[in-house]
């Protein structure tokens, strides 16, 4: 075997510079080099770019909802114990004065509207959540106005709450009231409203407030206000004047007496008892018919869709 001495050029790797190479290391580095830069082109706001905006905005919140199944029975979880339990204990007391008409018959209008109201309010916190989480932060840099992300907001609350309520049509035979198509078709056509109502005003709300906790503080000091001043568990007849008054300023009140009308229209009663247990909404005395009820529902709907924007507008 051949021993080769320390220091000899046989030692040194052939791709180590040599000693005078090192000081002209300048001489022998490579030139740097410039590398392209990338073009990024942002594409002019347009007509369809703002809807596919909304489009996007709307399928995220479904997709949300669509998977959280928990979220879907729990919010379920309230409106059937106001329904079942709540109707069917107070049943005894209030036979009576309902002309033989079963309480959870009674409530069930108000239960429809329920429904739709909780999930509404709770698709409206996504943007407390996503504003928490940075996603808020990354949709404002897109290239779309910020009137289209409030746009799709509204609509997927509006189609995730639609869905809810459709639920609990599905269980009027279990309060008593007939699967009339007509019925169903009126009664949901009107929880579409409410729930794109209830949805842009809890974006209005929710559009300055930063923490989750702040909001659910505010959603449970509006929430349920808003369904016991709507007429949703008596008659909105014959009330207190200062019952009267709040029962007309709440937006709910147009949802849950047309409803109740509907209902009442399908179920076999004397007039007696239908004048008494659904009145019908009055202003000063004029008998307010249910298209007009609508139209104040739809009428608020978009009032309180142009707050949302021009809050979401100003906000960060």
């Amino acid at each position: 075997m051949t021993v080769t001495p320390k220091g000899t050029p046989q030692d040194v790797p052939e791709d180590v510079p040599a000693p005078g190479d090192i000081a002209a290391g300048s001489r022998l580095r490579p030139p740097a080099r410039t590398l392209p830069v990338a073009v990024v082109r942002v594409p002019g706001r347009s007509a369809a770019s703002e809807l596919r905006a909304v489009k996007v905005v709307w399928q995220r919140e479904i997709i949300r909802f669509f998977n959280g199944p928990l979220r879907i029975l729990t919010s379920l979880v309230q409106p059937f114990l106001f329904l079942f339990v709540l109707g069917t204990g107070l049943s005894q007391l209030t036979s009576g004065g309902t002309g033989g008409l079963g309480l959870r018959t009674f409530l069930y209008p108000g239960i429809l509207a329920m429904a739709v109201l909780f999930t509404a309010m709770s698709s409206a916190a996504s943007i407390v959540w996503d504003r928490e989480f940075g996603f808020l932060r990354e949709m404002l840099v897109a290239p779309v106005s910020r009137a289209s992300i409030v746009v799709g907001k509204c609509l997927g609350g509006a189609t995730v709450a639609a869905v809810q309520g459709l639920v609990v049509i599905c269980i009027a035979g279990a309060a008593g009231v007939p699967y009339a198509p007509g019925l169903m078709l009126g009664v949901f056509g009107i929880q579409v409203l409410l729930a794109f109502t209830i949805t842009a005003f809890g974006v209005a709300m929710s559009v300055r407030v930063r923490q989750m906790q702040s909001f659910m503080a505010l959603n449970q000091l509006l929430i349920m206000p808003l369904y016991f001043m709507s007429g949703a568990m008596f008659p909105a007849s014959d009330l207190p004047a200062w019952l009267t008054a709040l029962n007309r300023i709440d937006p709910l009140s147009y949802a849950v007496d047309p409803i109740r009308r509907l209902v009442f229209a399908h179920l076999d009663l004397a007039p007696a008892v239908r004048a008494r247990l659904a009145p019908g909404m009055t202003w000063g005395g004029w008998h307010v018919p249910i298209p007009v009820e609508v139209a104040v529902l739809a009428a608020l709907g978009l009032a309180l869709l142009a707050t949302a924007i021009a809050q979401f507008g100003r906000a960060d």
